[in-house]
């Protein structure tokens, strides 16, 4: 389980950014059971709710933008958890310019084991190859 950097959401293969939605409906679940203890996630809980319903907020958008259909009963559900507050300018410190590179290469490793396409990866690299190397 993790949160891809918010600045990889848009350029995320389309399987992993319907798993990332999966997997914060199952961080909020666990969150709200106090079982959320996963060390790439737990520091979530270091926050105030508003900056986890800003990332979901940012992959529900994304998942409009590409007409991925999912049930917003859940995003309300999370909604509802965070107390409805919204603010956009609300990001993780985590999600830092490391933290992004971390990222990056997790990616490009999943392009390399022939995890995600060549077409996929395309895109990522697009936007970041540059920075990094």
């Amino acid at each position: 389980m993790r949160l891809w950097h918010y600045k990889l959401i848009s350029v995320l293969p389309q399987a992993m950014l319907i798993s990332q939605w999966r997997e914060c409906i199952a961080m909020k679940r666990q969150w709200d059971k106090g079982t959320l203890n996963r060390r790439l996630v737990s520091y979530i809980k270091d926050y105030d709710r508003s900056y986890f319903l800003n990332y979901v907020y940012k992959i529900v958008c994304e998942l409009d933008r590409r007409n991925i259909k999912y049930q917003v009963k859940y995003y309300d559900e999370i909604s509802n958890f965070c107390n409805n507050d919204l603010k956009y300018n609300d990001i993780f410190l985590e999600h830092n310019n490391r933290y992004l590179k971390q990222c990056y290469y997790n990616l490009e490793e999943k392009y390399d084991r022939k995890i995600i396409s060549l077409e996929e990866f395309n895109k990522i690299k697009s936007l970041y190859n540059n920075v990094f190397r």
